[in-house]
């Protein structure tokens, strides 16, 4: 049964414009391994993590650093969870799809349980 529906579109331009004015806010959002990542990858990472938030109805109550998006070898993202993030979908199918194109980065999740 689906639990939880969560879109988030993020414009990538704006998305680093305000990284670039707020210095800290990478740290608060991103792993290490995710702030290696081109621009477009993290609007992307970071449409996921409030797509989460949605379809979680968790509102501010994550934390961003539990929740990371990684590529398996095939290229499709998934989430690593860890703290609370973990305790809250445990049991819980999370789907998750990206993508990035024209300025725009977006992401949908998809939280399902049985």
């Amino acid at each position: 049964m689906i639990e939880g529906i969560g879109i988030d579109v993020v414009d990538i331009e704006r998305f680093a414009q305000s990284l670039e004015r707020t210095p800290t806010l990478a740290d608060r959002l991103f792993t290490e391994n995710e702030k290696l990542l081109p621009i477009s990858s993290q609007a992307a990472r970071f449409a996921a993590k409030e797509a989460l938030a949605k379809a979680l109805n968790a509102g501010k109550g994550l934390a961003w650093l539990e929740a990371e998006v990684v590529n398996l070898e095939s290229g499709k993202p998934v989430f690593l969870f860890r703290g609370q993030i973990a305790d809250l979908v445990d049991g819980a199918l999370v789907h998750l799809s990206l993508s990035h194109d024209a300025g725009i980065a977006s992401a949908m999740v998809i939280v399902e349980r049985d």
